[in-house]
């Protein structure tokens, strides 16, 4: 085992969670991963990304074409398949961190992060929406280790206090009923140096998506013109995304009430300045001063005063 590099060491699996199903997915010199803490810009990435790879402004299904690789409620035979009869180069999701996803240093690791807080104020939108249907698949024992997804308190400070405090997995102190979203992010952050591993910030997204979604296309090795990037930049806006979250969310609809409207919501940085008391914010020093690294920290926690997609 090189240190120099991501290796898998650990194996997550919970109520939505199971890391070894990247056991079954045969990897391509070429792949490349969207790997983020939930709540980050994932679906907003994701799409940009596939717009890369066509090199066209159709929207599409991201359960299909950018699967959710360790999601226990989506069939696993079927993800194989999906995944194993695309000809084109393949975009896959993943949500656990560094030390459980297989690493190839011919694959291409896209990591997306947002202040800690934004996240939160954007998970419990996602979370305070589940639906019954969302919470009887989520714990179908079949397959499921671990306890069952509680469910969401009725007051959001609750949600903060076990989130903030509290982690699922013995080796996480944050993220509770859920993962940790700072080990996720700390996680890559210890390999950024590598080459083949891409930081991008959710405000970056919105301040410069024009800027930043060249330097992805960069990174990616994607020739991409300046008209078919500025058309890229216009369909990959929150108006645009939340017009078209049939095309690109189906899937979620029979999770959330609202269904994938509600999955693409409009989430304001920085709500969480009304929300979070002293004592919130002094559980989140705790928890940010015990996870991450200072420069980590400060990467994620630089200019939280946008709105734009949740996804």
């Amino acid at each position: 085992m090189d240190p120099a590099y991501p290796q898998r060491t650990r194996i997550y699996q919970n109520h939505h969670l199971d890391s070894t199903r990247w056991d079954v997915i045969e990897q391509r010199p070429n792949d490349i991963i969207v790997s983020t803490a939930y709540k980050c810009g994932t679906t907003w990435t994701q799409t940009i990304v596939l717009h890369l790879i066509f090199q066209d402004l159709e929207f599409r299904q991201l359960s299909e074409f950018s699967p959710w690789i360790e999601f226990r409620r989506n069939e696993l035979q079927k993800i194989k398949e999906t995944v194993a009869n695309q000809t084109h180069r393949r975009c896959l999701k993943s949500h656990v961190p560094a030390d459980a996803v297989p690493y190839s240093p011919d694959a291409r690791y896209v990591v997306v992060g947002r202040d800690a807080r934004d996240v939160f104020m954007s998970m419990w939108n996602h979370y305070s929406n589940y639906t019954e249907e969302a919470y009887a698949e989520f714990n179908n024992p079949e397959g499921r280790v671990g306890g069952d997804c509680p469910r969401c308190p009725a007051d959001i400070h609750d949600f903060w206090s076990s989130w903030i405090t509290r982690g699922w997995f013995d080796w996480e102190t944050d993220g509770y009923p859920f993962w940790s979203n700072f080990r996720h992010i700390q996680s890559w952050w210890d390999f950024r140096h590598l080459e083949n591993v891409h930081f991008v910030h959710y405000n970056d997204l919105l301040d410069k998506p024009r800027e930043e979604i060249a330097a992805l296309a960069d990174f990616l090795g994607i020739a991409c013109s300046e008209e078919m990037l500025g058309k890229i930049v216009e369909a990959t806006s929150f108006r645009s995304m939340k017009s078209e979250a049939e095309k690109i969310a189906a899937s979620t609809n029979e999770i959330f009430n609202g269904g994938a409207k509600t999955f693409i919501n409009k989430g304001t940085n920085g709500r969480w300045i009304s929300v979070l008391t002293d004592e919130d914010l002094e559980k989140y020093e705790t928890a940010v001063t015990r996870t991450l690294s200072p420069d980590c920290r400060s990467w994620l926690e630089a200019r939280s005063e946008h709105a734009e997609s949740d996804g």
